[in-house]
């Protein structure tokens, strides 16, 4: 598939999900760079995002070029985006070493989009400061010592006493609705995160605040705790309401293309790929509008691990990949019938 067209893939399936399209969506729909790569970036530990790519500023050039041409043709509104650090130093954020970067910070709008969401989206934000858990050994730039924390200021890494942070007291993450009204109470606050080796991603795990903005949050709280039970009780009848949808209509695809696999079965694969929090390929983006690759997979899957004995061979110790090559026949055959 030519750049042109994976291009358009990857923006179409976020203009889809969220009726507004960026070149953070493109690239790391493309697999040029990953999110935890895109965190990194926004961290102000690395100087240009192109350095974290699996390409080089040129192609980064030449997509952003594809994707204003697709936008346009699209019908679609540009918005220029302001992007800056979580660093102390709050410096503006470069997408590759050399040139013009207003095409990277253009954000491509849905004229569908209402006045307020287009608001929303290009109204400038001073993004969260970021503390990083570190993985390993470091010192301070400043001051030569070490910590439990670090934040980039000028592109080195140094503690909360010299940038001034000391003073703030964790709050762990868990509970949404007291981080929120501590950070709002907070005149200064810091998101603390942690890079998870299992995932490859950077994950939220608390946020710091002052000391007294949080015995007022928790007292906030405390008033309340009755109103947001019931609030979230009803929340939760309508995710669930949604998730019943979005699995009917997955089921209706999966009958679609697979017209000889069951009704029943049809109904489990979609139930067990779009159970939400399960991280399976029926909570990605793509699965949500149906993108017959995305549900193809999900159909895979159901066969590999019912219809082969491909469980079997992983308990053995045969290599995942060895193991699936094994049963790939099996595979194919299962979906030839139901085609």
């Amino acid at each position: 598939m030519s750049l042109t067209a994976r291009v358009a893939k990857a923006a179409e399936i976020a203009l889809a999900g969220r009726k507004h399209v960026t070149f953070l969506d493109v690239v790391t729909g493309l697999r040029w760079l990953h999110t935890r790569h895109v965190d990194t970036w926004r961290q102000g530990r690395a100087a240009t995002l192109s350095e974290l790519a699996a390409v080089d500023d040129e192609r980064m050039v030449q997509a952003a070029a594809l994707l204003r041409d697709w936008a346009r043709a699209q019908g679609l509104r540009p918005a220029a985006v302001p992007y800056v650090s979580g660093s102390r130093d709050r410096r503006e954020l470069r997408f590759t070493r050399e040139g013009d970067q207003e095409a990277f910070r253009t954000h491509w709008l849905s004229p569908d989009l209402s006045e307020a969401r287009v608001r929303q989206l290009t109204a400038e934000k001073v993004p969260d400061l970021v503390v990083v858990v570190p993985q390993k050994a470091w010192t301070c730039a400043d001051c030569g010592e070490t910590g439990p924390y670090l934040i980039m200021e000028e592109d080195r890494p140094h503690c909360l006493t010299c940038t001034d942070l000391d003073h703030l007291v964790l709050l762990p993450a868990g509970n949404a609705t007291l981080s929120r009204r501590a950070k709002k109470e907070s005149t200064l606050s810091a998101v603390v995160v942690e890079f998870n080796r299992r995932r490859k991603i950077y994950q939220r795990v608390g946020v710091l605040v002052e000391e007294a903005a949080l015995a007022l949050a928790e007292e906030q709280c405390l008033a309340d705790e009755e109103v947001r039970l019931r609030r979230r009780d009803r929340d939760r009848e309508r995710r669930d309401h949604q998730d019943v949808e979005y699995q009917a209509r997955m089921a209706a695809e999966i009958t679609r293309l697979f017209p000889g696999c069951p009704a029943g079965r049809a109904e489990e694969i979609a139930l067990h790929a779009a159970r939400r929090g399960s991280g399976r390929v029926g909570r990605t983006a793509a699965a949500k509008v149906l993108d017959e690759n995305a549900i193809t997979l999900a159909v895979v899957a159901s066969v590999r691990h019912l219809d082969t004995d491909y469980d079997t061979l992983l308990m053995q110790g045969v290599p995942r990949m060895v193991a699936r090559e094994r049963i790939r026949e099996k595979i194919e055959a299962k979906l030839a019938s139901w085609r």
